[in-house]
């Protein structure tokens, strides 16, 4: 093999291998960073990982939000009314949040299937929700609603 040709190998070969690795390392180092969002079905169902970082949307129960009397704690359920899942969260709600209304949880799902929230995001007019919410959301009716064609 002519030496020219042998070095354009080794160089192309060397920038192949170290391009592999730095993307490797980026992929590694950000899989903890993917929020992946689950409706309360799935989540009920198995489908979403223990302890890693997730979002859980649907709709807030109506009478669930229990908040405690001395810190900032929360615990309140959510639903997309085919299951609930229970949220704890630790600090200052949206102001939007309330019974009856969209919200997307994002925190670590617990071994006893409670959704330890770090962030809660409520939504901010009567007529937006967030897509997800929306999407796992479609066709379902609260009980007692009609269902809209």
């Amino acid at each position: 093999m002519h030496p020219v040709r042998k070095q354009r190998l080794i160089v192309v070969s060397l920038v192949v291998v170290l391009s592999s690795a730095a993307v490797g390392l980026v992929a590694f180092a950000l899989r903890d960073n993917i929020n992946l969002f689950y409706p309360p079905a799935d989540v009920v169902a198995g489908k979403a990982p223990v302890n890693r970082s997730i979002r859980l949307g649907g709709m807030v129960v109506e009478g669930s939000i229990e908040r405690s009397s001395t810190e900032l704690d929360t615990t309140f359920w959510v639903t997309d009314y085919e299951a609930s899942v229970a949220v704890r969260y630790s600090g200052i709600l949206p102001d939007l949040f309330a019974e009856g209304e969209g919200v997307v949880a994002e925190g670590k799902l617990n071994s006893q299937g409670v959704l330890v929230a770090t962030q809660v995001l409520a939504k901010h007019d009567e007529n937006y929700m967030p897509p997800e919410v929306a999407a796992a959301l479609e066709g379902k009716t609260a009980p007692g609603e009609a269902a809209t064609p």
